[in-house]
């Protein structure tokens, strides 16, 4: 699969997965970004993607990021095909949860990126479903 791909500055390496196994690639900061106590801030990634024929391009934290007192705003980044333009570089929103400023430094692998496959269902509404009610939200059990 070959992904049309713009670094905006080129002194950064291209993202790429660190092992043969990985499911993702790293993506690094562009420049060193500084986030204060309980506020969001906005990491440039360095590229402008364009996904391949009915794709979307998934942002996630790397693993270890929560051990620098930080998780993505929203959760998860949702990179649209058609966000893929000259300007359109991909950045990743963090929340410090710490009581300390963290710094991204540039060129600090921060987020991840993969391809997903994009599904448009057609809904089939029912008033009644085929499985029976397993319990609340969490109802599987503690151990």
């Amino acid at each position: 699969m070959n992904i049309k791909i713009k670094r905006f500055d080129k002194d950064l390496p291209l993202p790429k997965r660190q092992t043969e196994g990985a499911a993702a690639f790293d993506l690094a900061a562009r420049e060193a970004v500084t986030i204060q106590p309980g506020s969001v801030g906005y990491v440039p990634l360095n590229v402008a993607i364009e996904t391949p024929p009915d794709h979307f391009l998934l942002i996630a934290a790397r693993s270890g990021t929560h051990k620098k007192g930080i998780m993505m705003a929203n959760g998860i980044g949702i990179i649209d095909p058609d966000y893929s333009g000259n300007d359109d570089e991909i950045k990743a929103a963090y929340f410090n949860f710490s009581g300390a400023p963290v710094v991204i430094e540039k060129g600090e692998r921060i987020a991840q990126g993969t391809f997903v496959k994009i599904s448009h269902p057609e809904w089939d509404e029912a008033d009644e479903m085929s499985n029976r009610t397993r319990g609340g939200f969490g109802t599987t059990g503690m151990k």
